[in-house]
């Protein structure tokens, strides 16, 4: 079960179904090789990067606590999904990896900073070093962590451990953004406010779904593993189908792994869908299947499509693009 977990988690960074989000994790893994070119850089010196001299401040992540720059400068994200907090509190990322580069909602802001593109896999300490950072954020249990120390300082996070807007107040207070964090909150949840009684009036009792095919079935999504599961399921509070509920949300896992042939017992009303991100199987297998053809969703064209891989992120700037297309698809599948 926690190897699937693990897979869910790295599938949004748009990676192949053979790697796993400890892979996407260990993106900070320096191998012995690499390390041994560049020992003599490191050896005996931490916190080495461009704003090492900068105020420090301590800092409580996930791991423990740390000290940091108080007004980090040169931030190298290699978690991907904490990228689109840092393009919201305008943090400045030097370096991310590949899956938050190509996302839709922040790939613009990215390039404007000139963002380094750290690929797929670990980055080598020459990479590193290059880019002179003063702050690394990486997963808990990342291995490696105490020679990335010796670049710059190390900020831990166990995914999935808060909801975004908790998230976000910690990445406020981690870059010295507090208010802005705050702000974004507030403006947030003003705009939800706003939009939910007219997606309530437009919805009534009808529930909705997240599916995405695979290869051996489908993943039916909840409330907080992205896909905008946490604007439906979590701001608008519309309803799942019975056993969508209770097997991915209710459970608090986020997803359920299904057969095609229970499928219409986890399809809601109405459906945002999209291929699976994490294999290379065909989509088709199930979308030109009878008994999806067959769903309720599907006859009145209340399917929804979702983008494979930017929607599967969660962080603030994601989820405003989210926002406007589940509510233009909710309002448009009205009675």
């Amino acid at each position: 079960m926690m190897a699937l977990v693990l897979l869910l988690i790295l599938s949004a960074c748009g990676q192949s179904a053979s790697n796993t989000a400890k892979d996407e994790a260990d993106q900070t893994n320096v191998s012995s090789d690499a390390e041994s070119k560049t020992s003599d850089n490191t050896e005996g010196s931490t916190n080495t990067g461009a704003g090492a001299e900068d105020e420090m401040v301590s800092f409580a992540s996930d791991a423990g606590e740390v000290q940091v720059p108080k007004n980090p400068k040169r931030i190298v994200d290699l978690t991907a999904f904490t990228t689109g907090y840092f393009v919201a509190l305008d943090a400045p990322v030097v370096g991310a990896a590949s899956g938050s580069m190509k996302n839709k909602y922040i790939k613009d802001q990215l390039a404007a900073q000139g963002t380094t593109d750290l690929g797929e896999q670990p980055p080598t300490p020459e990479q590193l070093l290059a880019l002179k950072p003063d702050l690394i954020m990486v997963y808990t249990g990342t291995e490696g962590v105490d020679k990335l120390s010796q670049i710059a300082p190390v900020v831990q996070i166990e995914y999935g451990k808060r909801n975004y807007k908790d998230l976000m107040l910690e990445m406020g207070k981690l870059t010295n953004r507090e208010d802005a964090a705050k702000a974004w909150i507030s403006k947030w949840e003003a705009q939800i406010n706003e939009l939910k009684p007219k997606v309530e009036a437009a919805v009534g009792n009808r529930t909705v779904s997240i599916l995405n095919p695979y290869d051996k079935g489908l993943y039916v999504f909840g409330h907080n593993y992205g896909r905008g599961g946490e604007i439906i399921y979590g701001e608008f509070g519309l309803k799942a189908p019975a056993k969508a509920q209770a097997e991915a949300i209710d459970s608090g896992t986020g997803w359920a792994s299904i057969s095609i042939e229970v499928l219409p017992e986890y399809a809601g009303d109405i459906i945002f869908t999209s291929p699976w991100s994490g294999d290379t199987s065909d989509s088709n297998k199930v979308y030109e299947n009878a008994l999806w053809k067959n769903l309720p969703a599907v006859k009145a064209n209340h399917v929804f499509q979702l983008d494979p891989s930017s929607d599967t992120y969660n962080d603030p700037v994601s989820l405003e693009g989210q926002l406007k297309f589940i509510t233009d698809s909710l309002l448009s599948a009205s009675k």
